[in-house]
């Protein structure tokens, strides 16, 4: 088929794919597009990677993203590999051979009618893809990190840990998930393969493109820093050439797993659209294209988080008076703020703070007496260590005080109790709430392994001291806004141990702070 496709190229006839999926481009060489989008091929001279053109833009592009059309003029596509029933041995990346119909357009026969076709023809794709992804993960992890760990005078282990993260796992655990898919998949009859109880059964492996994805940004970082040295990128090149890899630049081959695992909720939401339920794969793969779902909703998650940690540091750097550790040094999210009276055992005394609630801890703020959008720095409270306990009104008993709106913090470890008060019930519950919220991210985290680098804390703390820099003092806060309602009206649900109530509140007055208002918004609370 390669063959006839460059005779027709080559011979003026024009050959059109449409895109299946989304193509997001890291080389400077690579044609971005959408699915639905139609790509004008150029060049299918190599089997992995086309060159096409989309209006003026011109660029490779991988050739399991997209499907050719069968007849240009009324635009209908090969659903990725076509004909009467073609053998396995026929279908390379995703396609099957056939002679064009006429010397105008590429016709690979017509489109297939029947169900159990279109199951085969996602089958043979999501094997194909498969198959081409573990030899791009075997390209890197032999042909450019056993190639940089030899030159210890141009690579450090900090650096090949930040470049490469965590890809020989990937590809470790991608082998035994492959090697399981095979296994599944029946050669003879593919459409009859059941594939969606290996999604299943590796869940869980899947999890580590969570590291990897996060620690991409650092890696580009880094690549681009050292492509700035001339031996660098002679040394690449030589890697790729040795390897035989395609013409793609080392940071396009490390975005494959990126994009891997952005495609398999695409693929198995394909294979389900044309698997009956009556199919024995059936709930397997509805359950799979589920999972999937949920391991990139939190991939894209954890990304969002790490995109805000300049903002944190930046609102630490507005805070007077900081002592101790940085906030980074053990969260990355801010759930929730707003300011409430504080009592203090053994002290007894209430006070008036702001309290700023992180994962893994609590922040204490004094508002200025004369500057009120001004914060002193006046403690923590590590959230690890403490149990939240609803406080019913009227007199509690510890603090010998008539209380109303309030909660407790308990010390798992002694007798030391912080009790809160709110000015509204409603407030009170958006509290149980955010530390309900705090809780649960914290164990997410502990599953999948969630945490920020040293370099990404270097360089957000870099951004902050140039940001000050250039302002030419410390940085202030502008204004403090009222706390923030991060819930939808209607049904709270406060925890386990709490009873659900129902209010309806009107939306709270948003200061006009940019910087106060995009940090204290930095992430509602999830649904």
């Amino acid at each position: 088929m390669m063959m006839r496709m460059m005779m027709l190229i080559s011979g003026g006839s024009i050959v059109s794919a449409e895109a299946v999926w989304d193509h997001v481009t890291m080389a400077d060489r690579e044609l971005a597009f959408k699915a639905g989008d139609v790509i004008k091929v150029l060049d299918a001279s190599n089997k992995d990677w086309w060159w096409g053109q989309i209006d003026d833009e011109e660029g490779w592009f991988p050739a399991s993203f997209v499907r050719l059309w069968v007849n240009q003029e009324e635009n209908t596509a090969v659903e990725t590999v076509e004909g009467a029933s073609p053998s396995p041995s026929e279908v390379q990346n995703g396609h099957a051979d056939a002679s064009p119909s006429s010397s105008d357009c590429l016709c690979l026969g017509q489109p297939a009618q029947d169900r159990d076709q279109m199951r085969a023809n996602i089958i043979n794709e999501i094997m194909s893809t498969e198959r081409h992804y573990i030899k791009h993960l075997k390209d890197i992890c032999e042909g450019y990190f056993r190639q940089c760990k030899k030159r210890r005078d141009m690579f450090n282990d900090d650096q090949l840990r930040v470049i490469f993260g965590n890809i020989e796992d990937i590809y470790r655990f991608q082998m035994g998930f492959v090697r399981d898919l095979e296994k599944q998949y029946n050669t003879e009859e593919p459409h009859l393969s059941e594939i969606g109880p290996c999604f299943l059964e590796h869940q869980d492996g899947f999890w580590i493109y969570s590291e990897y994805c996060n620690n991409h940004v650092d890696a580009c970082m880094e690549l681009s820093r050292l492509m700035k040295d001339g031996r660098y990128q002679q040394f690449f090149e030589a890697c790729r050439l040795v390897q035989q890899m395609i013409d793609i630049a080392i940071d396009g081959f490390l975005f494959t797993p990126v994009q891997k695992i952005c495609k398999y909720p695409l693929q198995l939401a394909e294979l389900l659209k044309y698997t009956v339920q009556e199919h024995s794969d059936y709930r397997y793969v509805a359950a799979a294209l589920a999972v999937m779902r949920n391991v990139t909703q939190q991939i894209n998650e954890r990304k969002r988080r790490l995109e805000n940690i300049e903002k944190i540091a930046q609102w630490q750097a507005s805070v007077l008076d900081w002592e101790g550790d940085d906030v980074l040094d053990r969260s990355s999210e801010l759930v929730y703020t707003g300011e409430m009276s504080w009592i203090y055992q053994p002290y007894g005394r209430s006070q008036t703070r702001v309290f700023f609630l992180f994962d893994h801890q609590m922040v204490l703020c004094k508002k200025d007496l004369i500057r009120r959008d001004i914060l002193y720095y006046k403690g923590r409270i590590n959230m690890d260590r403490y149990n939240v306990v609803d406080a019913v009104d009227g007199r509690d008993d510890d603090f010998n005080v008539s209380v109303k709106n309030a909660f407790k913090l308990s010390n798992k470890d002694s007798d030391e109790i912080h009790i809160f008060l709110a000015k509204k019930l409603e407030e009170k519950l958006r509290w149980l709430r955010g530390f309900h919220e705090e809780r649960k991210m914290v164990q997410e985290d502990e599953k999948i392994g969630f945490e920020i680098s040293e370099y990404q804390k270097r360089q957000a703390a870099m951004t902050v001291r140039r940001m000050t820099k250039q302002k030419g003092h410390r940085s202030v806060p502008p204004g403090y806004p009222p706390p923030m309602d991060p819930m939808n009206p209607g049904q709270y649900l406060v925890g386990d141990s709490l009873e659900q109530s129902e209010f309806q509140f009107p939306e709270p007055e948003r200061c006009k702070s940019p910087f106060w208002q995009s940090f204290s918004r930095l992430t509602p609370f999830r649904k």
